[in-house]
């Protein structure tokens, strides 16, 4: 838990150290020699184009096309910085070339915006990505042929963008804006899965804002910008190496497109909510597979609701978990009163109602849950009027997030098959929830009735459903 919390001030650190540097000392100017140049930028350029082209196969064995337009991003960049490194004075060239300063300019903007492109829809589950691959090898091809025609005509090529002129100034603001966005998705991504990976994404793209500046503003043979080319090939691999681990583990790479949402959490808990859910839910299900069930249906609902009201993603994410653990308290219930067809006796019924305490309890002793969880798990039963159990809490106690959780496991208590009693409909569900608007949130059950179905809101407008009263459904 301390690791998870510490893990951002440590990303950020981690941000701002080579900001401090280029700052500090990166006008100064620094020395190295064309042949040392040649070698470091040509061999790092050389595994970093190695490491897009495994990116792209691993992309298109898994049909994820933004993983290929990824590896297409990063073989353009290592591409234009290759040729960057032969343009390198007196290597192949007599004296300065004007390709050198054109191909170091253009490799983060022209990445970058490639990069910014994964968010398409049409490349979530593209056709083919035949054509990506194709882009990904013309665009290598290109730059290096351009690169070339640059070196053998090195009149030719004016040395642009010079440090602070227009075109470069142009290109920073390009580069940093794409960049932005990058950042911004990754770090929505984070709150919602709270993975080092997803994080590691963006402080890539900070390191690649950071080669920017030193490319385009402070300029070569100084140490800000010799500090850039070492951050352009580690932000490489900060971005690449864990959208391939995603793509192994037969998942997607999403931390650069940031639409990862709430309910994919729910269906896939154990690479997104983590191992320690995955396995309360594993000893849920071995116990009692009804319940294990339910749960998980209650927490696809919540988070499709929190995603309806538009909250955080934080809050978001608490729903998810909170939703699949809500009743993790049933462990401690005996199966025969949990199984029972016929009507609980008193004594049975409290031990039911002790789960909530006993859920929180368990998440105590565990550690590592945040409180937002945990009173989701204690609380879920809690009602407006202050009618619910185990603390008898009224509206002003309860947070959105209780709410939402509330309605939710009621209406999918009602909707599923019991022992004790047959499935209701959906309308007589929502009848019940909107006739007890004391109990429950009606903004809530609006938005879980948009959520469930958005015709069917349609056709309650016209034809609304009378349904008779039930006051005490057996929901626990």
């Amino acid at each position: 838990m301390l690791r998870s919390r510490l893990l951002p001030f440590v990303m950020v650190l981690a941000a701002l150290v080579p900001v401090a540097a280029v700052v500090l000392v990166g006008t100064r100017p620094a020395g190295m020699t064309p042949p040392t140049h040649f070698v470091l930028v040509a061999t790092a350029a050389a595994i970093a184009s190695l490491a897009s082209l495994a990116l792209s196969i691993a992309g298109a064995r898994a049909r994820d096309g933004r993983a290929v337009l990824m590896g297409t991003a990063f073989s353009t960049m290592t591409a234009l910085f290759m040729v960057h490194a032969f343009a390198t004075p007196t290597i192949f060239t007599e004296g300065f070339n004007g390709m050198m300063p054109l191909a170091g300019g253009l490799s983060v903007p022209i990445g970058a915006a490639l990069l910014a492109l994964t968010a398409l829809p049409a490349l979530r589950r593209p056709h083919s990505v035949r054509p990506l691959v194709t882009l990904q090898a013309a665009l290598f091809a290109g730059v290096l042929a351009f690169g070339v025609f640059g070196l053998l005509n090195p009149t030719v090529l004016p040395a642009v963008p010079q440090a602070k002129s227009s075109p470069a100034l142009l290109l920073l603001f390009a580069g940093a804006f794409c960049l932005g966005l990058l950042i911004i998705r990754a770090v929505r991504t984070y709150l919602l899965t709270r993975r080092g990976a997803d994080l590691a994404i963006a402080l890539g793209c900070a390191w690649l804002s950071v080669t920017l500046w030193a490319n385009l503003v402070i300029g070569p043979m100084t140490i800000g910008y010799f500090i850039g080319h070492a951050l352009e090939i580690c932000a490489v691999a900060m971005v690449a190496i864990p959208t391939a681990l995603d793509l192994r583990r037969a998942g997607a790479s999403r931390a650069l497109v940031g639409d990862l949402t709430a309910t994919e959490l729910v269906e896939r808990e154990e690479a997104y909510l983590g191992a320690r859910v995955r396995a309360l839910m594993v000893r849920l299900e071995r116990r009692d597979r009804s319940t294990e069930e339910h749960t998980r249906r209650v927490a696809y609902l919540a988070a499709r609701v929190g995603e309806e009201l538009k909250l955080s993603p934080t809050a978001r994410r608490h729903l998810a978990v909170g939703g699949l653990l809500h009743d993790i308290g049933k462990l401690s219930v005996p199966l025969e009163i949990l199984n029972k067809p016929g009507k609980l006796t008193d004594a049975e019924f409290a031990a039911i109602k002790r789960h909530p305490e006993d859920g929180r309890r368990l998440l105590d002793e565990l550690g590592g849950f945040p409180e937002a969880v945990r009173e989701l798990v204690s609380d879920h039963h809690e009602r407006l009027d202050g009618s619910g159990y185990p603390r008898g809490l009224t509206a002003m106690d309860m947070s959105l997030e209780t709410r939402i959780l509330a309605v939710c496991d009621v209406y999918d208590a009602l909707v599923s098959d019991r022992v004790y009693r047959a499935a209701w409909t959906p309308e007589r569900a929502f009848a019940l929830l909107e006739e007890e608007s004391d109990a429950y949130d009606q903004t809530v059950v609006a938005a879980l009735k948009q959520a469930v179905c958005p015709s069917f809101v349609a056709d309650l407008a016209t034809a609304p459903v009378v349904a008779p009263r039930v006051r005490s459904p057996r929901t626990v």
